[in-house]
């Protein structure tokens, strides 16, 4: 039988120490991003430019300027431009990026322009994907922008329920992209996931929670003194093993 394919996980880290618990914990690839809690939105300069010093993994960047939907205006087009280039020029292996129009199609005049300006950096479609009105359709336009992946959860609130329509999509795509599912996606779904859908590429935040460590805490003023979410390197680990021990056993990716 056939082996399985060599796995990967991207992780999506929210800050510098995010990514480094992700690159400790075996990740292959990092999507830096900011603001988790909307969906993830383009991280700072200095945090982009710290993470390519800091990191020898691949170091993705989300192109997402709010949170919200996939509509864009000019504006907004121009500030995703910009921080395309900024990628670019930083020296970033690649950029996350999806607009949509308002009928739910990918847009893709806008999305060329975007890709364009991304010159030699690998491109990933985003979740915006989980969004078209025609996914079938929608995969044949991201494939003809040349975008090396699409990152989905079968327009479901997790991968695994959207496992199904993962794996058509995976066999529709035929080799011609990569589909990696994300969302909801942890150590202990992410082999039975690999299963399910035929996916060799997987997608997690793998994120826990912090206390803060301050003591001084300010009377009615909670919400300003709660601690953060980080990627775990640990949970990155298992996830990694997991794929790792599937591969071993020489399980196919479909059947």
């Amino acid at each position: 039988m056939p082996a399985f394919p060599a796995p990967l996980l991207e992780v999506a880290a929210n800050s510098v120490a995010s990514a480094l618990a992700a690159q400790e914990g075996g990740a292959g690839r990092v999507e830096l991003c900011a603001a988790l809690e909307l969906g993830g939105v383009t991280p700072s300069y200095a945090e982009i430019a710290t993470a390519r010093d800091r990191l020898t993994i691949p170091l993705y960047v989300l192109i997402r300027p709010r949170g919200g939907d996939f509509l864009y205006n000019d504006f907004e087009c121009e500030v995703m431009l910009r921080d395309v280039e900024a990628c670019a020029a930083l020296g970033c292996d690649g950029v996350v990026l999806g607009v949509l129009d308002a009928e739910g199609r990918v847009e893709e005049a806008r999305c060329r322009a975007l890709v364009g300006a991304a010159g030699r950096l690998g491109v990933t479609f985003h979740r915006a994907f989980d969004m078209v009105v025609d996914p079938a359709q929608a995969l044949e336009a991201v494939i003809g922008l040349g975008c090396e992946r699409v990152l989905s959860s079968g327009a479901r609130t997790s991968a695994i329920d959207g496992a199904a329509a993962l794996r058509a999509l995976v066999e529709q795509a035929a080799g011609r992209l990569v589909v990696m599912p994300g969302a909801g996606v942890h150590a202990g779904n992410i082999a039975a996931l690999a299963q399910a859908t035929g996916a060799s590429e997987f997608h997690a935040s793998a994120k826990r929670a912090l206390p803060s460590g301050m003591r001084h805490r300010q009377p009615g003023l909670d919400d300003m003194a709660t601690g953060e979410w980080r990627s775990d390197r640990a949970e990155v680990r298992a996830m990694v093993s997991a794929l790792q021990d599937l591969a071993a056993r020489e399980i196919p990716a479909s059947t």
